[in-house]
């Protein structure tokens, strides 16, 4: 019923009131900004990193050009699944590879995605290694147009430059050009004033790409290194702050990697919390989620189905390991729920359920809907369906997602090495919400799990926002 969640893509964000008193900061400064953005934007170029001499900010690849050879192209493409650049760039149902129109659901209105294939008009053709550079590292556009941070650019800024070399030669070479015009993002005044993101560029993304630490062996920095930059992990799984800024863009900050809401979906945390974040994984887990959408007894489903299916399927074992084991060595900062499966006889009154099983409502509808798939105890089906005992999402201190996959329902991801996709049905025409909290509620207190209630107030005004 209840597979784990995660999401390395941004689809959403929140605070879009808060993040109103930054724009409005931003604006009380138009003065000086608008006196200096002719200035700065004409040396922005010049301050793009070079990869090296045979990168220069000459014309843009055409076809004319030599072609690169096998080695950079395979890097580069290597890059743009890591990277989960068609996730985004490519449209619902069958649309181009990379020619965009994929609607971005924010706070502030819909971004819609570009075409960024190599299309001279409507997508990148025109782009310099600098161009692209610029773009990916400082989220400016050619021709001085800033984009918005629903593309993950202060992550996209720690690539280092062979990644971003790589990654441009294969834009230019690799993907085919479509002549798909781009279609205007809804986005209402005055987070519309692009202008004014020139703020925001400058206090939230990073100066340069990502510095190994001294103290850490190899296999720890590739793993910092994808989690941070192309895997963009905090882009989800990372708290938003008043300006819509990830609250932490490493392993130095408290908050980062503990938990966000996207677009109804909670990022559940990925550190070490043993309740609702990693501690109880083993590393070998966390390589097999990425690769096949199970681990652990869990399984993927939301935003994370997609990541998994366009991007860290294809990532190489060695590149897997070295992620699940930098997750491992974040230490817990959110506790959140608890499992002890020595408990599993009895619920604890700690939550409120004193009521004994054969009389309670949850366990009637657990019976009657979940038990089948997911087994008496909690106990669910390996590599099947997931368990809900001790399961990390059933855990969480955020409940959105819980809610959202009893009303909508989900799948599990159809991977090239992984078992075969499965579905959970939607319960949104079957279950009044008092049921789908009763039911809830009981899955979080049985089976040795302790987290609080889902009231039927949780459920209707989730309800609501999902079916406006």
């Amino acid at each position: 019923m209840m597979p784990q969640t995660s999401r390395a893509f941004a689809r959403a964000r929140r605070h879009a009131g808060l993040a109103a008193c930054t724009l409005a900061l931003a604006i009380a400064a138009a003065g000086i900004a608008m006196r200096d953005a002719r200035s700065e934007d004409a040396s922005a170029s010049d301050s793009s990193r070079a990869v090296s001499a045979s990168s220069s900010a000459g014309a843009p690849v055409g076809a004319a050009a030599p072609r690169p050879d096998a080695g950079t192209l395979a890097r580069g493409e290597y890059v743009a699944k890591a990277s989960d650049c068609a996730g985004c760039h490519t449209a619902a149902q069958g649309g181009a590879p990379y020619a965009g129109g994929h609607g971005l659901v924010s706070p502030f209105g819909t971004i819609m995605a570009t075409n960024i294939t190599p299309d001279p008009r409507y997508g990148i053709g025109r782009y310099t290694y600098d161009d692209f550079a610029r773009a990916l590292r400082q989220g400016i556009a050619r021709g001085g147009k800033r984009l918005y941070p629903a593309m993950p650019y202060n992550a996209f800024a720690k690539l280092d430059d062979a990644d971003m070399h790589a990654l441009y030669t294969y834009m230019m070479h690799g993907v085919q050009p479509v002549a798909k015009p781009n279609a205007e993002s809804d986005v209402a005044f005055p987070f519309n004033q692009r202008w004014a993101l020139r703020f925001w560029q400058r206090a939230f993304v990073p100066p340069e790409p990502y510095r190994p630490r001294a103290d850490r062996d190899a296999q720890w920095n590739r793993g910092a290194y994808l989690v941070q930059s192309a895997g963009h992990c905090g882009s989800c799984h990372t708290p938003r702050g008043v300006a819509y800024q990830e609250k932490g863009t490493d392993e130095t900050s408290s908050t980062f990697l503990t938990g966000g809401v996207n677009d109804h979906w909670f990022a559940p945390d990925l550190t070490g919390d043993p309740g609702s974040g990693l501690g109880r994984w083993r590393a070998a887990e966390i390589a097999a989620f990425l690769k096949t959408g199970h681990g652990a007894g869990n399984v993927a489903y939301g935003s994370m189905v997609e990541q998994i299916e366009d991007s860290t399927q294809y990532l190489t074992d060695d590149d897997l390991q070295a992620i699940a084991r930098y997750l491992k060595s974040l230490p817990p900062h959110n506790p959140s729920g608890t499992y002890a499966p020595q408990d599993n006889v009895a619920r604890k009154p700690l939550n409120g359920n004193r009521v004994p099983d054969t009389s309670s409502l949850g366990y009637s509808v657990y019976r009657s809907f979940c038990a089948k798939c997911h087994g008496e105890a909690g106990e669910g089906v390996p590599n099947v369906f997931p368990a809900l005992a001790g399961n990390t999402s059933v855990l969480a201190e955020d409940t959105t997602s819980l809610i959202r996959l009893m009303v909508e329902g989900g799948n599990s991801p159809s991977t090239l090495t992984g078992p075969p996709r499965q579905q959970m049905p939607r319960f949104a025409d079957t279950l009044p919400d008092v049921a789908i909290g009763q039911v809830l509620t009981y899955i979080r207190s049985a089976w040795g799990n302790n987290a609080q209630p889902i009231t039927a107030n949780d459920v209707s005004s989730l309800r609501q926002k999902l079916h406006k």
